[in-house]
C-alpha cells in the first residue's frame, strides 16, 4: 500500500532539490527548441529509471541494522544539504540539436541528457536514502518520479516564468534546510535506538 505521508514528502523534497539543478534548465532550453510533449517524453523515461536505481539501491540498505542505516542517510542528507548550500551556480550547457525533429529524435535526445547528467545526482542520492530511511520503495518512488517530473514539465514549459518569480537562492535554501533536518532527525534515531 502507497502512504501519501511518505510521497508528499518525498515529493517535497526532491522537488526543491531539483529545481536548481542544471537538469531543470536543460529542459528549459529543449523545451524552447522543440516540441514539448516529444521532450517530456524523453526527459521522463529517463527520470524513471534514475528513481528505479535509486529506490532499487536503498532497498538493499534496509538489510542493515536500522541504526546504521540512520546514521548513514543522516550523514549522506547532512552532505546534501551542504552540496547545496556551497554549490555554485551551473552555467547553461549548450545542447546539441538533432538533425530532425521526429518524435524518437527529440525525446531520445532529452533521455540521453537526463540518463548522463543525472546520473549520481544529487536527487538520485536523497532518493536512494528516503528508500532506505522509510523502507517504503513505492511511495518514496512514486514521490520522486512525480517530483522529478513535476519540475521537468515546469522547465520545459514555465521555466523562465517561474524563475523570474521565485529566487533560485531561495529555493536551493529551502531544500538545503529541509535536508539538514532530515539529517539531524536521522542521526538522532541512530543515537537514541
Amino acid at each position: 500500500m502507497i502512504s501519501l505521508t511518505v510521497t508528499a514528502l518525498v515529493f517535497g523534497v526532491v522537488f526543491l532539490a531539483e529545481l536548481p539543478d542544471k537538469t531543470a534548465l536543460a529542459g528549459l532550453v529543449l523545451g524552447t527548441r522543440y516540441r514539448a510533449s516529444y521532450v517530456f517524453a524523453g526527459v521522463a523515461a529517463a527520470f524513471t529509471l534514475h528513481v528505479v536505481l535509486a529506490v532499487a539501491a536503498g532497498s538493499v540498505l534496509t538489510l542493515l541494522p536500522q541504526q546504521l542505516v540512520h546514521a548513514i542517510t543522516g550523514a549522506l542528507f547532512l552532505g546534501g544539504a551542504a552540496v547545496l548550500l556551497l554549490r555554485k551556480g551551473d552555467d547553461e550547457e549548450e545542447i546539441r540539436k538533432p538533425r530532425d525533429q521526429s518524435f524518437w529524435k527529440v525525446s531520445g535526445a532529452g533521455f540521453m541528457l537526463i540518463l548522463v547528467a543525472e546520473f549520481g545526482d544529487l536527487t538520485q542520492i536523497m532518493t536512494a536514502n528516503l528508500a532506505a530511511r522509510y523502507d517504503d520503495p513505492l511511495s518514496v518512488g512514486l514521490g520522486a518520479v512525480l517530483a522529478l517530473w513535476a519540475v521537468a514539465g515546469l522547465g520545459i514549459v514555465g521555466g523562465k516564468a517561474l524563475m523570474r518569480r521565485v529566487p533560485l537562492g531561495l529555493i536551493t535554501k529551502i531544500a538545503a534546510l529541509l535536508m539538514l533536518g532530515l539529517g539531524v532527525w536521522s542521526i538522532f534515531e541512530a543515537v537514541a535506538g
